[in-house]
């Protein structure tokens, strides 16, 4: 698989370069009250999804690493799986929305978008591939049925 970088990592990288955009942008936060709230609903939202997701993949007996699809086991479609092919990069997604939330700098909301697009390039699609070859049809039946993020 053709992977860069592991999600979790490109996700610590954005919220770097987002408290970094922060630190030398400070006339940019948005003084909006109710903004940590949003964020702290956003991460619990965030956490939820990726430990339910999590649970379900280690009940079936499959890979959680991102960098080897080819390994997984079981082709999961129930759960978390059930509405979203990607229900953990979806949870980092959150994450990274409550991140930027809590900042609350207008320019960093670029990052949240570019995330996305990375994940879907680099990451989603490499994977997509291998399952594809490994699931072959009952795979490409689930990608009919399933939207990729939600």
């Amino acid at each position: 698989m053709k992977t860069k970088l592991p999600p979790p990592l490109v996700l610590l990288i954005a919220g770097g370069i987002a408290w970094v955009i922060d630190w030398l942008l400070p006339s940019w936060r948005l003084p909006i009250e109710g903004m940590h709230t949003l964020a702290g609903m956003l991460t619990g939202a965030a956490l939820t999804l990726m430990f339910a997701a999590a649970w379900w993949i280690i009940r079936h007996h499959t890979t959680l690493n991102p960098m080897h699809p080819e390994k997984a086991s079981h082709l999961i479609t129930s759960g978390p799986f059930r509405r979203s092919r990607n229900p953990i990069y979806l949870a980092d997604a959150l994450l990274l929305a409550a991140w930027l939330v809590w900042l609350a700098n207008i320019v960093s909301v670029v990052l949240l978008p570019a995330f996305v697009i990375y994940l879907n390039y680099f990451q989603i699609r490499p994977e997509e591939q291998a399952l594809a070859v490994k699931f072959g049809e009952d795979y490409r039946a689930y990608c009919r049925r399933v939207r990729r993020w939600v």
